[in-house]
Protein backbone atom coordinates (compact mmCIF):
# COMPACT_ATOMS: atom_id res chain seq x y z
CA UNK A 1 0.00 0.00 0.00
CA UNK A 2 1.14 3.50 -0.78
CA UNK A 3 1.00 6.05 2.05
CA UNK A 4 -2.54 7.39 2.26
CA UNK A 5 -3.50 11.00 2.97
CA UNK A 6 -4.91 11.55 6.44
CA UNK A 7 -8.70 11.50 6.54
CA UNK A 8 -10.24 14.99 6.56
CA UNK A 9 -12.38 13.74 9.45
CA UNK A 10 -9.39 12.85 11.64
CA UNK A 11 -8.98 14.41 15.09
CA UNK A 12 -6.47 17.25 15.32
CA UNK A 13 -4.07 15.09 17.33
CA UNK A 14 -3.77 11.85 19.24
CA UNK A 15 -5.31 12.26 22.71
CA UNK A 16 -3.36 12.56 25.94
CA UNK A 17 -4.12 9.20 27.54
CA UNK A 18 -3.59 8.14 31.16
CA UNK A 19 -1.31 5.41 32.42
CA UNK A 20 -2.95 2.08 33.20
CA UNK A 21 -1.37 0.17 36.07
CA UNK A 22 -0.53 -3.45 35.31
CA UNK A 23 0.08 -2.98 31.59
CA UNK A 24 3.43 -3.22 29.75
CA UNK A 25 3.85 -3.10 25.99
CA UNK A 26 6.34 -3.10 23.13
CA UNK A 27 6.13 -2.49 19.39
CA UNK A 28 8.56 -4.04 16.93
CA UNK A 29 9.05 -5.21 13.36
CA UNK A 30 8.39 -8.64 11.86
CA UNK A 31 9.02 -7.70 8.23
CA UNK A 32 5.57 -8.37 6.75
CA UNK A 33 5.58 -5.02 4.95
CA UNK A 34 7.88 -3.92 2.16
CA UNK A 35 8.49 -0.61 3.86
CA UNK A 36 9.98 -0.24 7.34
CA UNK A 37 7.32 -0.08 10.04
CA UNK A 38 6.40 -1.79 13.31
CA UNK A 39 3.70 -4.41 12.93
CA UNK A 40 4.08 -6.56 16.08
CA UNK A 41 2.39 -5.48 19.31
CA UNK A 42 3.08 -7.41 22.51
CA UNK A 43 1.32 -6.56 25.78
CA UNK A 44 2.00 -8.14 29.15
CA UNK A 45 -0.72 -7.85 31.80
CA UNK A 46 -0.64 -8.19 35.57
CA UNK A 47 -1.39 -11.59 37.04
CA UNK A 48 -5.12 -12.06 37.62
CA UNK A 49 -6.19 -9.74 34.78
CA UNK A 50 -9.82 -10.25 33.78
CA UNK A 51 -10.69 -10.30 30.08
CA UNK A 52 -13.94 -9.95 28.14
CA UNK A 53 -14.64 -9.41 24.49
CA UNK A 54 -16.69 -9.76 21.35
CA UNK A 55 -15.64 -11.41 18.11
CA UNK A 56 -16.65 -11.52 14.48
CA UNK A 57 -19.50 -13.83 13.54
CA UNK A 58 -17.92 -14.43 10.14
CA UNK A 59 -18.02 -18.08 9.07
CA UNK A 60 -14.51 -17.65 7.63
CA UNK A 61 -13.00 -16.18 10.80
CA UNK A 62 -9.27 -16.27 11.34
CA UNK A 63 -7.38 -18.81 13.43
CA UNK A 64 -6.61 -16.01 15.88
CA UNK A 65 -10.29 -15.24 16.42
CA UNK A 66 -10.97 -18.94 17.06
CA UNK A 67 -8.15 -18.97 19.61
CA UNK A 68 -9.55 -15.89 21.40
CA UNK A 69 -13.03 -17.42 21.51
CA UNK A 70 -11.68 -20.33 23.54
CA UNK A 71 -9.64 -18.06 25.81
CA UNK A 72 -12.57 -15.78 26.61
CA UNK A 73 -14.38 -18.72 28.19
CA UNK A 74 -11.67 -18.81 30.88
CA UNK A 75 -11.91 -15.06 31.58
CA UNK A 76 -8.23 -14.44 32.42
CA UNK A 77 -5.36 -12.94 30.43
CA UNK A 78 -1.62 -12.31 30.80
CA UNK A 79 -0.46 -11.65 27.21
CA UNK A 80 -1.72 -10.06 24.01
CA UNK A 81 0.22 -10.72 20.79
CA UNK A 82 -1.13 -8.89 17.74
CA UNK A 83 0.31 -8.16 14.32
CA UNK A 84 -0.60 -6.38 11.11
CA UNK A 85 0.32 -7.33 7.56
CA UNK A 86 -1.36 -10.75 7.44
CA UNK A 87 -4.76 -11.73 8.83
CA UNK A 88 -3.93 -15.43 9.35
CA UNK A 89 -7.43 -16.10 7.98
CA UNK A 90 -8.27 -18.94 5.60
CA UNK A 91 -4.84 -20.42 6.23
CA UNK A 92 -5.90 -23.84 7.55
CA UNK A 93 -3.34 -25.98 9.35
CA UNK A 94 -0.59 -23.43 8.66
CA UNK A 95 -2.50 -20.77 10.58
CA UNK A 96 -3.01 -23.07 13.53
CA UNK A 97 0.67 -24.02 13.49
CA UNK A 98 1.69 -20.36 13.54
CA UNK A 99 -0.55 -19.76 16.54
CA UNK A 100 0.64 -22.86 18.39
CA UNK A 101 4.28 -21.79 18.03
CA UNK A 102 3.44 -18.23 19.12
CA UNK A 103 1.54 -19.34 22.21
CA UNK A 104 4.19 -21.88 23.21
CA UNK A 105 6.88 -19.20 23.02
CA UNK A 106 4.77 -16.72 25.01
CA UNK A 107 4.24 -19.33 27.72
CA UNK A 108 7.96 -20.13 27.80
CA UNK A 109 8.94 -16.49 28.15
CA UNK A 110 6.37 -15.40 30.74
CA UNK A 111 5.30 -18.53 32.59
CA UNK A 112 1.62 -17.88 31.95
CA UNK A 113 -0.90 -20.50 30.91
CA UNK A 114 -1.88 -21.10 27.29
CA UNK A 115 -5.42 -19.80 27.66
CA UNK A 116 -4.06 -16.54 29.09
CA UNK A 117 -2.42 -15.67 25.76
CA UNK A 118 -4.62 -13.76 23.30
CA UNK A 119 -3.82 -13.45 19.60
CA UNK A 120 -4.90 -11.06 16.84
CA UNK A 121 -3.88 -10.56 13.24
CA UNK A 122 -4.98 -8.21 10.47
CA UNK A 123 -4.07 -7.79 6.83
CA UNK A 124 -4.30 -9.88 3.67
CA UNK A 125 -6.43 -13.03 3.73
CA UNK A 126 -5.37 -16.51 2.63
CA UNK A 127 -1.57 -16.16 2.76
CA UNK A 128 -0.02 -18.71 5.17
CA UNK A 129 2.97 -17.63 7.24
CA UNK A 130 5.88 -19.83 8.34
CA UNK A 131 5.01 -21.20 11.79
CA UNK A 132 7.67 -19.27 13.70
CA UNK A 133 7.17 -15.89 12.00
CA UNK A 134 5.97 -14.33 15.26
CA UNK A 135 7.45 -16.79 17.76
CA UNK A 136 11.02 -16.01 16.73
CA UNK A 137 10.48 -12.30 17.42
CA UNK A 138 8.85 -12.69 20.82
CA UNK A 139 11.96 -12.92 23.00
CA UNK A 140 13.21 -9.55 21.75
CA UNK A 141 9.71 -8.05 22.04
CA UNK A 142 9.27 -9.28 25.61
CA UNK A 143 12.70 -7.94 26.59
CA UNK A 144 11.60 -4.51 25.32
CA UNK A 145 8.38 -4.37 27.38
CA UNK A 146 7.85 -1.13 29.23
CA UNK A 147 5.29 1.63 29.87
CA UNK A 148 2.78 1.67 27.01
CA UNK A 149 3.19 4.19 24.21
CA UNK A 150 -0.47 4.25 23.23
CA UNK A 151 0.02 6.13 19.98
CA UNK A 152 2.79 3.79 18.83
CA UNK A 153 0.61 0.81 19.75
CA UNK A 154 -2.29 2.18 17.69
CA UNK A 155 -0.01 2.78 14.70
CA UNK A 156 1.45 -0.72 14.96
CA UNK A 157 -1.89 -2.49 14.45
CA UNK A 158 -3.03 -0.25 11.58
CA UNK A 159 -3.37 -1.32 7.94
CA UNK A 160 -5.15 1.19 5.70
CA UNK A 161 -5.76 3.47 8.68
CA UNK A 162 -4.76 7.06 7.99
CA UNK A 163 -4.50 8.06 11.65
CA UNK A 164 -3.93 6.23 14.95
CA UNK A 165 -7.06 5.79 17.05
CA UNK A 166 -7.06 6.17 20.81
CA UNK A 167 -9.46 7.19 23.56
CA UNK A 168 -9.45 7.19 27.33
CA UNK A 169 -11.22 8.10 30.53
CA UNK A 170 -10.32 8.76 34.14
CA UNK A 171 -12.75 8.11 36.96
CA UNK A 172 -12.84 7.83 40.73
CA UNK A 173 -14.15 4.67 42.36
CA UNK A 174 -14.62 5.28 46.09
CA UNK A 175 -11.52 7.44 46.28
CA UNK A 176 -9.39 5.26 44.02
CA UNK A 177 -8.26 6.75 40.68
CA UNK A 178 -9.04 4.38 37.80
CA UNK A 179 -8.08 4.68 34.13
CA UNK A 180 -9.52 3.24 30.93
CA UNK A 181 -7.58 3.44 27.65
CA UNK A 182 -8.49 2.01 24.27
CA UNK A 183 -6.82 1.76 20.87
CA UNK A 184 -8.38 0.62 17.61
CA UNK A 185 -7.64 -0.09 13.99
CA UNK A 186 -10.26 -0.01 11.31
CA UNK A 187 -10.85 1.73 8.03
CA UNK A 188 -12.38 -0.72 5.56
CA UNK A 189 -14.17 -4.07 5.73
CA UNK A 190 -16.32 -2.49 8.41
CA UNK A 191 -19.86 -3.72 9.04
CA UNK A 192 -21.64 -4.35 12.34
CA UNK A 193 -21.30 -8.02 13.14
CA UNK A 194 -18.88 -7.54 16.04
CA UNK A 195 -16.48 -6.11 16.27
CA UNK A 196 -15.80 -4.57 12.86
CA UNK A 197 -12.04 -4.10 13.46
CA UNK A 198 -9.35 -4.72 16.09
CA UNK A 199 -9.99 -2.93 19.37
CA UNK A 200 -8.15 -3.31 22.66
CA UNK A 201 -9.18 -1.60 25.90
CA UNK A 202 -7.15 -1.63 29.09
CA UNK A 203 -8.22 -0.61 32.58
CA UNK A 204 -6.71 -0.97 36.04
CA UNK A 205 -10.17 -1.40 37.57
CA UNK A 206 -10.77 -4.56 39.60
CA UNK A 207 -13.85 -6.15 38.06
CA UNK A 208 -14.94 -9.77 37.77
CA UNK A 209 -14.74 -11.42 34.32
CA UNK A 210 -18.46 -12.16 34.33
CA UNK A 211 -19.51 -8.59 35.03
CA UNK A 212 -16.94 -7.23 32.58
CA UNK A 213 -18.29 -9.49 29.85
CA UNK A 214 -21.83 -8.41 30.62
CA UNK A 215 -20.91 -4.74 30.23
CA UNK A 216 -18.96 -5.31 27.00
CA UNK A 217 -21.84 -7.28 25.49
CA UNK A 218 -24.29 -4.56 26.52
CA UNK A 219 -22.29 -1.67 25.07
CA UNK A 220 -21.06 -3.25 21.86
CA UNK A 221 -24.50 -3.08 20.23
CA UNK A 222 -24.69 0.70 20.51
CA UNK A 223 -21.04 1.33 19.60
CA UNK A 224 -19.05 -1.02 17.37
CA UNK A 225 -22.15 -2.87 16.17
CA UNK A 226 -23.78 0.43 15.19
CA UNK A 227 -21.19 1.52 12.62
CA UNK A 228 -20.67 0.58 9.00
CA UNK A 229 -18.30 1.76 6.30
CA UNK A 230 -18.86 -0.68 3.45
CA UNK A 231 -21.18 -3.48 4.72
CA UNK A 232 -18.33 -6.02 4.66
CA UNK A 233 -17.63 -7.95 7.87
CA UNK A 234 -13.98 -8.81 8.49
CA UNK A 235 -12.65 -12.30 9.15
CA UNK A 236 -10.55 -10.89 11.99
CA UNK A 237 -12.83 -8.58 13.98
CA UNK A 238 -11.84 -8.64 17.64
CA UNK A 239 -12.71 -6.52 20.66
CA UNK A 240 -10.88 -7.36 23.88
CA UNK A 241 -11.15 -5.54 27.21
CA UNK A 242 -8.52 -6.25 29.86
CA UNK A 243 -9.01 -5.28 33.53
CA UNK A 244 -5.78 -5.67 35.51
CA UNK A 245 -7.21 -4.88 38.94
CA UNK A 246 -3.99 -2.99 39.74
CA UNK A 247 -5.77 0.23 40.81
CA UNK A 248 -6.16 -1.30 44.26
CA UNK A 249 -9.86 -0.94 45.06
CA UNK A 250 -12.15 -3.76 46.19
CA UNK A 251 -13.39 -6.11 43.47
CA UNK A 252 -16.57 -5.08 41.64
CA UNK A 253 -18.80 -8.10 41.04
CA UNK A 254 -22.40 -6.86 41.18
CA UNK A 255 -24.00 -4.82 38.38
CA UNK A 256 -26.07 -2.98 41.01
CA UNK A 257 -22.91 -1.70 42.69
CA UNK A 258 -22.74 2.10 42.13
CA UNK A 259 -19.08 1.65 41.19
CA UNK A 260 -20.14 -0.74 38.42
CA UNK A 261 -22.52 1.86 37.04
CA UNK A 262 -19.84 4.56 37.02
CA UNK A 263 -17.36 2.21 35.35
CA UNK A 264 -19.99 1.14 32.81
CA UNK A 265 -20.67 4.73 31.79
CA UNK A 266 -16.96 5.47 31.32
CA UNK A 267 -16.39 2.23 29.42
CA UNK A 268 -19.24 3.06 27.04
CA UNK A 269 -17.81 6.50 26.43
CA UNK A 270 -14.41 5.12 25.40
CA UNK A 271 -15.99 2.46 23.17
CA UNK A 272 -18.23 5.07 21.51
CA UNK A 273 -15.29 7.40 20.89
CA UNK A 274 -13.25 4.66 19.23
CA UNK A 275 -16.19 3.44 17.13
CA UNK A 276 -16.77 6.90 15.68
CA UNK A 277 -13.06 7.31 14.98
CA UNK A 278 -13.23 4.15 12.87
CA UNK A 279 -16.05 5.64 10.79
CA UNK A 280 -14.15 8.93 10.50
CA UNK A 281 -11.31 6.93 8.96
CA UNK A 282 -13.53 5.00 6.56
CA UNK A 283 -11.59 4.35 3.37
CA UNK A 284 -11.98 7.43 1.20
CA UNK A 285 -14.41 9.07 3.63
CA UNK A 286 -15.05 12.81 3.53
CA UNK A 287 -18.24 12.93 5.66
CA UNK A 288 -19.41 11.33 8.89
CA UNK A 289 -23.11 10.43 8.68
CA UNK A 290 -25.45 9.91 11.64
CA UNK A 291 -28.69 8.12 10.79
CA UNK A 292 -31.52 8.05 13.32
CA UNK A 293 -34.69 6.04 12.75
CA UNK A 294 -37.78 6.62 14.89
CA UNK A 295 -41.29 5.22 14.94
CA UNK A 296 -40.35 1.69 13.87
CA UNK A 297 -42.19 -1.48 14.82
CA UNK A 298 -39.37 -2.29 17.30
CA UNK A 299 -35.84 -1.20 18.12
CA UNK A 300 -34.54 -4.11 16.03
CA UNK A 301 -36.69 -3.05 13.09
CA UNK A 302 -35.40 0.53 13.44
CA UNK A 303 -31.84 -0.79 13.44
CA UNK A 304 -32.43 -2.77 10.26
CA UNK A 305 -33.92 0.24 8.51
CA UNK A 306 -31.05 2.47 9.65
CA UNK A 307 -28.48 -0.02 8.38
CA UNK A 308 -30.28 -0.35 5.05
CA UNK A 309 -29.87 3.41 4.63
CA UNK A 310 -26.29 3.43 5.92
CA UNK A 311 -25.19 0.62 3.61
CA UNK A 312 -26.88 1.92 0.46
CA UNK A 313 -24.26 2.83 -2.17
CA UNK A 314 -26.79 5.22 -3.72
CA UNK A 315 -27.36 7.07 -0.45
CA UNK A 316 -23.65 7.15 0.34
CA UNK A 317 -22.62 8.44 -3.09
CA UNK A 318 -25.31 11.12 -2.96
CA UNK A 319 -23.87 12.28 0.35
CA UNK A 320 -20.39 12.29 -1.20
CA UNK A 321 -21.80 14.68 -3.79
CA UNK A 322 -23.43 16.86 -1.09
CA UNK A 323 -26.84 15.93 -2.50
CA UNK A 324 -29.76 15.62 -0.05
CA UNK A 325 -31.41 13.04 -2.30
CA UNK A 326 -34.18 11.97 0.02
CA UNK A 327 -35.68 9.75 -2.65
CA UNK A 328 -32.73 7.42 -2.22
CA UNK A 329 -33.47 7.28 1.50
CA UNK A 330 -37.07 6.30 0.67
CA UNK A 331 -35.68 3.53 -1.51
CA UNK A 332 -33.40 2.24 1.24
CA UNK A 333 -36.22 2.27 3.81
CA UNK A 334 -38.32 0.20 1.45
CA UNK A 335 -35.65 -2.37 0.68
CA UNK A 336 -35.15 -3.08 4.39
CA UNK A 337 -38.31 -5.20 4.33
CA UNK A 338 -39.38 -3.75 7.68
CA UNK A 339 -42.91 -2.45 8.46
CA UNK A 340 -43.43 1.13 7.30
CA UNK A 341 -46.50 3.35 7.20
CA UNK A 342 -45.83 5.18 3.94
CA UNK A 343 -48.49 7.77 4.76
CA UNK A 344 -46.42 8.77 7.80
CA UNK A 345 -42.90 8.43 6.34
CA UNK A 346 -40.88 11.60 7.04
CA UNK A 347 -37.24 12.46 6.28
CA UNK A 348 -35.08 15.25 7.64
CA UNK A 349 -31.57 16.36 6.64
CA UNK A 350 -29.74 18.48 9.22
CA UNK A 351 -32.90 19.85 10.81
CA UNK A 352 -34.74 20.54 7.53
CA UNK A 353 -37.66 18.32 6.55
CA UNK A 354 -37.54 17.21 2.92
CA UNK A 355 -40.52 14.86 3.19
CA UNK A 356 -43.30 14.69 5.77
CA UNK A 357 -46.26 12.41 6.30
CA UNK A 358 -45.77 10.46 3.11
CA UNK A 359 -44.91 13.20 0.65
CA UNK A 360 -42.50 15.91 -0.41
CA UNK A 361 -42.66 19.30 1.30
CA UNK A 362 -41.36 22.68 0.12
CA UNK A 363 -38.06 23.58 1.78
CA UNK A 364 -35.36 26.22 1.58
CA UNK A 365 -32.36 24.78 -0.30
CA UNK A 366 -29.82 27.15 1.29
CA UNK A 367 -29.65 25.72 4.84
CA UNK A 368 -29.84 22.14 3.67
CA UNK A 369 -27.08 22.68 1.12
CA UNK A 370 -24.92 24.31 3.78
CA UNK A 371 -25.44 21.25 5.94
CA UNK A 372 -24.62 18.84 3.11
CA UNK A 373 -21.41 20.73 2.34
CA UNK A 374 -20.20 20.12 5.90
CA UNK A 375 -18.26 17.16 7.25
CA UNK A 376 -20.98 15.84 9.58
CA UNK A 377 -24.36 14.90 8.13
CA UNK A 378 -27.49 14.11 10.17
CA UNK A 379 -30.41 12.18 8.71
CA UNK A 380 -33.62 11.54 10.67
CA UNK A 381 -36.26 9.12 9.39
CA UNK A 382 -39.66 8.51 10.95
CA UNK A 383 -41.53 5.47 9.64
CA UNK A 384 -44.79 5.59 11.62
CA UNK A 385 -44.98 1.91 12.52
CA UNK A 386 -44.50 1.99 16.30
CA UNK A 387 -42.16 3.21 19.02
CA UNK A 388 -38.89 1.57 18.00
CA UNK A 389 -35.78 3.66 17.47
CA UNK A 390 -32.10 3.21 16.61
CA UNK A 391 -29.04 5.20 15.62
CA UNK A 392 -26.14 4.12 13.41
CA UNK A 393 -23.11 5.85 11.94
CA UNK A 394 -21.56 5.56 8.50
CA UNK A 395 -19.53 7.61 6.02
CA UNK A 396 -19.90 8.64 2.42
CA UNK A 397 -18.67 6.54 -0.50
CA UNK A 398 -16.10 8.22 -2.73
CA UNK A 399 -13.73 7.17 -5.49
CA UNK A 400 -11.06 7.02 -2.79
CA UNK A 401 -12.60 3.77 -1.53
CA UNK A 402 -12.10 2.17 -4.94
CA UNK A 403 -8.54 3.46 -5.24
CA UNK A 404 -7.52 2.14 -1.82
CA UNK A 405 -9.02 -1.30 -2.27
CA UNK A 406 -7.92 -1.66 -5.86
CA UNK A 407 -4.36 -1.19 -4.65
CA UNK A 408 -4.61 -3.20 -1.39
CA UNK A 409 -2.28 -6.08 -2.28
CA UNK A 410 0.06 -4.04 -4.49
Amino acid sequence: MKDLPVSPLAPDCFPDLPDVAGVEASCSRIGLYRHVRDELLVVRLAEGTAVAGALTRSQTRSADVAWCAAGLKEGRARMLVAHAGNSNAFTGAAGEAKNAATVAEAVRLTGCRQHEVFLSATGVIGVPLPPRTVADRLETAVAALGPPDWEAMARTIGTTDTFPKGAGARLDLDGTPVAIVGIAKGSGMIAPDMATMLVYLFTDAAISPGLLQSLVSQHVDTTFNAITVDSDTSTSDTLLVFATGAAGHALIEDAADPRAQAFSQALHGVMQDLALQVVRDGEGATRLVTITVEGAASDLSARRIALAIANSPLVKTAIAGADANWGRVVMAVGKSGEPVDTSALSIRFGGVWTARDGGAVPYDEAPIQAHMNGQEIDILVRVGAGGGQARVWTCDLTHGYISINGDYRS
